[in-house]
């Protein structure tokens, strides 16, 4: 793939994306279909979503997932901080670490 289709690939992808977080109220499921072609042209493109619209896709049920509507959003300090991300589709759960991994020093 060239560098050309990738940015048309992005470029159609950010649009479904953002199409699906305005039509989400009033049509979940036209959402849904946004994303799954979305989610359709990145295959075809050959490449992966970014974290950005990974996060907003269930990986468990493949379901577009909004912060306050159909997934639940916490922040847990046990352990490690990290946030839980649960759809409320399939119930799911999604961990994300807070903190960033801590290299080892190499002594010189």
């Amino acid at each position: 793939m060239d560098a050309a289709t990738k940015r048309i690939a992005m470029q159609r992808i950010r649009t479904l994306f953002r199409l699906a977080r305005e039509i989400f109220h009033e049509d979940p499921a036209l959402a849904q279909r946004y994303v799954d072609i979305a989610r359709k042209v990145a295959m075809a493109a050959k490449f992966r979503l970014s974290r950005e619209y990974r996060r907003q896709v269930c990986r468990h049920c493949k379901s577009f997932i909004l912060p306050g509507v159909n997934c639940r959003v916490r922040i847990k300090q046990r352990r490690e901080p990290h946030m839980v991300i649960t759809c409320l589709n399939c119930g799911e759960q999604l961990r994300i670490p807070l903190r960033k991994g801590r290299r080892k020093q190499s002594h010189e």
